[in-house]
């Protein structure tokens, strides 16, 4: 079975409509021998802010070094969202293991009109995914309610209750206490529900049970004080009967902040409980401020304000104005996309200060038409209303028209919000296909079906360039390519009124170029896509250049390891003077850049003070300040990157991808280029598995997040250069895979970067750590010829010799 099949059989379950209770879920978990009672849980439930508090309640577990399990829904983009482990979605080949293990069960209960239902499927493949990757905990966001939900087949060891408002009246009740007594029935068996409801549903809780209360009142017992916004980060401080944690958040206003308060409160029980030996503070605070959660108010740009929020209700729109009440703009445009069983009237009413609206309908079924909205709208604000059927291109027309001191806000539904993201996440990755063979593989990759394989793999040899679409945009590519000579395939995923597409577009540059003219004007958002395709493959663009080493050529980066424990040259430059004159050596042999390490992220090194690596690394940089090199250096940490610059490096390289949350924020203060690293541990740690169905897209897709979290702190794409990980999670396999499709990368539109230099992937053809000198200049003109930027070496002479004939093959 392949993924699109398990996916489309998956997808089919939507037929059958909700209902509550649990009976249904225990019965398909006891046939797969009740996988969820091997694996700790926390369950939360709430009208608003179950999605942020289970996302910040896995980043602290993570930061705490735990194996974590989340399943939240709905998914922006792909059904694997729903169910990460360790902070990264599941691999297709599980849904396909899980799929073909309840095939035959629920093809004979739906038999009997018994099947389970959707909710309750991806409910019990994430608990039996959880059991099989044998998780410390998993985290787990209630769907509708409490009592009746899938979720609640589960004892939890904690759980909590959020904000409780109207919602869901149809099925959890006409009021708000009825609705809060449904979702209190969570409340675990040995410790108290932790809540932030408030007022009359507090009040109906309390009738439930005896909860632990999360509020801004000094007298809680979990108090929380919100201090406002710090440039993208909201300021919090939480007071618990343990600790006091003052941290910053990446989700912003105060109900966030009561969020954060009900994860810390949760995460403490989780310790009280001994699911995790031991919790430090520190280890809360920066678990918080990493919880990055994409469409909760995430700003994407800056001339005009542009932010998407995924408020669905009129509570979560009220949070929503309040939190943008912050910032100063002028005038409001609004792009609202809302499902048909929301209180639209009331929504509109929370956002009266919009001067112009579109409303739009996000591709689902469920999904408000948008003259619907738009009469809301006109009855409850004093905005200029106006309507466009797709969502992308009412957001491309409102950044449009608005002015750069406006705010651009895209609201409704996370469903909105997931299709105006694709403006910025999207990825494009350029196909190399030389031969018929790796046609067909490109194509069996985007899910194509065996017919189509077959039949398009022949048609494959030429420019390809594979996306992600909402499916009448596939549609019309089809289409266009088709009319003008070129072919385009569709994922064999049928469920084509929900999901997004992976498309495979085949067509000579000149095909290429025509299809970007026509789809100029169109609707639908295929211009945006038209722009993104001509970006991608460099049609008639002129690039701005900013006067770094890489922008003409290939650059070199000389490694220089002031440590003790560096896997290939520790301990040689561990004395200053060494150092200095090492990086002098390595600039007359033509480096164009110096990387400077105080710190060993080899296999099993121990991570060092920040103050040990200041002292290694300052005065080494501050000696180099006559070089004509730039200075790079090599750090996980932002306080040793703030010195570094201050003693006048002008790159940062981070091995972690930017887990330190302050990091990319220094780099954006310095206005300097950073180095943003695809890595699953730093310092590596040896031995763990890591699953991925491609190395090479799954690399890039988690890359682009990391890009976009550079990006929203106010660096250009230009100066956030990318580096696929070589030995960072990846077997030796991989990273030749990676190594063989480096070209994939330039669909992320940043410099490139590729770190090779004597890694254990020599292994693979037979080297030692001793060998690898030889065969690490081969890599270099490989990854020079398949358009790396920069170079990360030991042995600069030999490497700037591979580049310069490369370079000199090409013309150059």
């Amino acid at each position: 079975m392949r993924f699109h099949e398990a996916a489309n059989f998956l997808f089919d379950l939507r037929r059958f409509p909700s209902r509550p209770g649990t009976e249904a879920t225990a019965a398909l978990l006891a046939h797969l021998d009740d996988p969820h009672e091997a694996v700790p849980t926390v369950q939360i439930a709430g009208s608003n802010g179950k999605g942020s508090t289970a996302r910040m309640v896995e980043s602290v577990l993570s930061e705490a070094g735990l194996d974590v399990g989340l399943y939240t829904s709905p998914h922006l983009d792909d059904v694997r969202e729903r169910i990460r482990v360790n902070e990264r979605p599941i691999p297709e080949s599980a849904v396909v293991d899980f799929v073909e293990s309840i095939e035959e069960y629920v093809t004979d209960h739906a038999a009997d009109g018994e099947s389970p239902t959707f909710f309750e499927t991806i409910t019990a493949l994430a608990l039996w995914e959880f059991d099989r990757r044998d998780v410390d905990v998993a985290v787990l966001e209630v769907g509708i309610g409490g009592r009746h939900d899938a979720t609640s087949v589960v004892d939890p060891v904690a759980s909590a209750v959020t904000a409780v408002t109207l919602e869901h009246t149809d099925v959890l009740g006409d009021d708000v206490e009825t609705i809060a007594r449904d979702k209190a029935s969570v409340a675990p068996a040995e410790r108290n529900l932790v809540t932030a409801a408030s007022g009359d549903a507090l009040a109906a809780i309390r009738e439930e049970t005896d909860p632990l209360v999360v509020s801004a009142a000094d007298d809680a017992p979990i108090s929380v004080e919100y201090g406002g916004r710090d440039g993208l980060e909201g300021v919090v401080e939480i007071e618990t009967p343990e600790r006091t944690v003052d941290t910053r958040l990446p989700l912003l206003g105060a109900h966030q902040a009561r969020n954060a308060g009900v994860a810390v409160a949760l995460v403490e029980q989780l310790a009280d409980a001994d699911v995790l030996d031991g919790l430090e503070t520190a280890t809360l605070a920066r678990g918080l401020r990493n919880a990055h959660w994409p469409g909760r108010f995430e700003v994407m740009g800056r001339d005009p304000l542009v932010v998407l929020d995924g408020a669905h209700n009129p509570g979560g729109v009220a949070s929503l104005a309040e939190t943008l009440d912050s910032f100063e703009y002028e005038d409001l445009h609004v792009v609202v996309g809302a499902m048909a069983d929301k209180d639209h009237r009331e929504m509109a009413a929370e956002l009266s200060a919009a001067e112009r609206v579109t409303a739009c309908e996000p591709d689902r079924d469920r999904a408000e038409d948008e003259p619907v909205i738009a009469r809301a709208f006109e009855n409850e604000t004093g905005a200029d209303v106006g309507t466009r059927s797709d969502v992308e291109g009412a957001v491309a027309d409102a950044i449009e028209a608005a002015g750069p001191d406006d705010c651009v806000l895209v609201t409704g539904s996370l469903y909105t919000v997931a299709e105006a993201r694709t403006r910025w996440s999207r990825a494009y990755v350029p196909k190399r296909a030389d031969t018929v063979d790796e046609a067909r593989e490109i194509l069996e990759d985007a899910h194509v079906t065996d017919a189509g394989v077959w039949r398009m793999g022949g048609k494959g040899v030429h420019r390809v360039v594979k996306t992600r679409v909402r499916p009448r945009q596939a549609q019309y590519l089809k289409e266009e390519l088709l009319s003008l000579g070129g072919e385009c395939s569709i994922s064999g995923l049928n469920d084509q009124d929900e999901e997004p597409l992976s498309v495979v577009l085949m067509a000579t540059m000149a095909q290429f170029r025509r299809l970007c003219e026509k789809l100029q004007g169109q609707p639908y958002g295929l211009a945006p896509l038209g722009e993104q395709i001509r970006e991608t493959l460099g049609i008639d663009v002129d690039p701005d250049a900013c006067g770094y080493p890489w922008e003409d050529s290939t650059a070199v980066m000389g490694i220089l390891n002031v440590t003790p424990d560096s896997f290939h040259d520790g301990g040689e430059f561990e004395a200053s003077e060494d150092a200095i004159a090492r990086a002098r050596e390595m600039a007359d042999a033509g480096a164009d850049i110096i990387d400077i390490g105080g710190e060993s992220t080899r296999p099993g090194a121990d991570p060092v003070p920040a103050s040990t690596e200041q002292s290694r690394i300052v005065p080494v940089i501050e000696e180099l300040a006559d070089l004509d090199v730039l200075v790079s250096v090599d750090t996980r940490k932002a306080e040793v990157a703030r010195a570094a610059l201050d003693a006048g490096a002008d790159i940062l390289n981070d091995v972690s991808g930017l887990a330190d949350p302050k990091m990319r924020l220094v780099a954006a203060e310095y206005e300097v280029p950073v180095v943003v690293m695809h890595s699953i541990d730093a310092p590596v740690v040896p031995g763990k598995d890591v699953p991925y169905d491609d190395v090479v897209e799954d690399v890039i897709d988690e890359l682009t997040e990391r890009v976009l979290l550079a990006e929203k702190a106010g660096l250009d794409r230009s100066q956030i250069i990318v580096d696929p990980g070589f030995g960072f999670g990846k077997t030796p396999a991989e990273d030749f895979d990676i190594l063989g499709r480096l070209d994939e990368f330039r669909g992320l539109g940043c410099p490139l970067m590729v770190g090779h230099s004597h890694k254990s992937m020599f292994e693979q053809i037979g080297r030692d750590s001793n060998e690898r000198y030889e065969p690490t200049i081969v890599a270099t003109a490989l990854a020079a010829e398949r358009g790396a930027d920069i170079v990360r070496v030991h042995d600069v002479a030999a490497n700037v010799a591979a580049v310069d004939v490369v370079e000199r093959t090409d013309g150059e």
